[in-house]
């Protein structure tokens, strides 16, 4: 893939990368009397009474709010809120090119989690879903934690638990190519931010048992006395206290740490078809040419496009946000997550369509080592995504709809994508 320069990306984004569209004419006098005064009242009153037709009569039930402090952007860190809104823009420019929905940016000059929580809150009845992004652990945790409890609408902090279902996705095809169980896996996490901790928890919900994670003084064992409260959910009893003593015979290496930070060495030691995952962004924490050196048994994944099995999350949040909307969904549950990982997981192993085959530039693109998940440019991720994310919704009883018809759904997202 050609290399861009730092002036093509500036010049791409001069004047911003989104605007707004209206959906109706406004071209003479009735159009007006209709959008604003006197027309605008009827459907004003008429949400008064029932505050559910807000979903039929405004444009919430197409709206995710993009919500960002700019504490951890990208791997830029802590850059501020101006700094992190082109970001902001490019999710809103995903949602609405992927899933059809409406994103509005909102970046707080704010950093007091109780604040930002309070914030969220106040705007929380223009928009049908909150995604927060980008803001850093600890606190994270907890504004999506008390902002969930606290309005009726689904709140998903992405940089968690985005990587968490694609890599989820990509854990189970991974085991049933290479003849493994979840059960008896062992997996190796470096990083232990709200990636790594969120990814961790969805895997041992899925039944895995055996995670080491290490933080950037070691392996969290029992040992350690610095371990902050998040992390102590994951502290083990082990002798290893360094990635490389604790990867020997290891399943799975899942990196969520920093560039360069995984030695050849350590590949070695790794057991049979080691399953690596090396998601530091842009550079991995080893390049998939130097694994392939030493283990050409490795199915590898990485968060780049220009590599096999791309662990990006725009095969997750706009759809996950475009099932939960469209069920009037209260909140995003384990279960709806869950849904979206197998759902991923199962679409993968469906015949590739042409359209990606020619689009990477690859006719033999097919399930295997090499396509453990689908492809961002795979039409049909928001058909199966977001129908088992409003399936699992309504099972789930967090639903704001009564009859929905999940056929008939599944129908018209089959036709949106024609």
């Amino acid at each position: 893939m050609k290399k861009i320069t730092d002036k093509q990306a500036l010049d791409y984004h001069i004047g911003g990368k989104i605007g707004t569209k209206i959906t109706k004419k406004c071209e003479t006098q009735e159009d007006l009397s209709m959008a604003y005064t006197p027309g605008v009242a009827v459907p004003c009153k008429a949400i008064a009474e029932d505050k559910s037709l807000a979903y039929k009569y405004t444009a919430k039930s197409n709206t995710v709010a993009v919500i960002s402090d700019g504490t951890a952007v990208l791997g830029l860190g802590d850059i501020g809120p101006l700094a992190s809104k082109p970001v902001m823009e490019g999710k809103v420019v995903l949602f609405k090119k992927f899933a059809g929905l409406d994103g509005i940016d909102i970046v707080l000059d704010e950093h007091d989690p109780d604040e930002i929580i309070k914030i969220c809150k106040a705007i929380a009845p223009s928009f049908g879903g909150i995604n927060l992004e980008d803001i850093n652990s600890p606190k994270c945790f907890k504004i999506e934690q008390e902002l969930q409890k606290q309005v009726d609408i689904p709140v998903m902090h992405d940089d968690q638990h985005g990587t968490a279902i694609i890599t989820t996705a990509a854990l189970l095809n991974a085991c049933s190519l290479t003849n493994r169980k979840l059960e008896t896996i062992k997996i190796v996490v470096s990083g232990a931010g709200a990636a790594a901790i969120s990814c961790a928890r969805m895997y041992k919900d899925m039944g895995v048992k055996h995670i080491i994670m290490c933080d950037s003084k070691g392996v969290l064992n029992h040992k350690r006395e610095d371990i902050n409260e998040l992390k102590k959910e994951f502290v083990v009893q082990t002798d290893a206290n360094t990635v490389a003593q604790a990867i020997k015979g290891a399943d799975m290496l899942l990196g969520l740490s920093v560039a360069r930070s995984i030695s050849k060495d350590m590949i070695k030691d790794m057991a049979k078809d080691p399953i690596i995952f090396v998601l530091s962004n842009p550079t991995p924490e080893i390049m998939p040419e130097e694994i392939k050196e030493v283990r050409d048994d490795a199915i590898i994944a990485t968060g780049r496009s220009d590599y096999p099995n791309q662990v990006n999350n725009v095969l997750g949040f706009p759809f996950i946000f475009r099932g939960a909307i469209d069920v009037r969904a209260k909140k995003i549950t384990e279960h709806m997550k869950k849904s979206a990982a197998l759902a991923l997981a199962a679409l993968a192993k469906q015949p590739v369509p042409q359209y990606i085959k020619d689009a990477y530039n690859n006719p033999d693109l097919k399930y295997g080592k090499n396509h453990i998940i689908p492809t961002p440019f795979n039409k049909s991720v928001k058909v199966w995504v977001s129908t088992a994310v409003a399936q699992a919704a309504i099972e789930d009883g967090v639903s704001g709809t009564d009859g929905f018809d999940i056929a008939q759904y599944k129908k018209e997202l089959l036709d949106s994508i024609k």
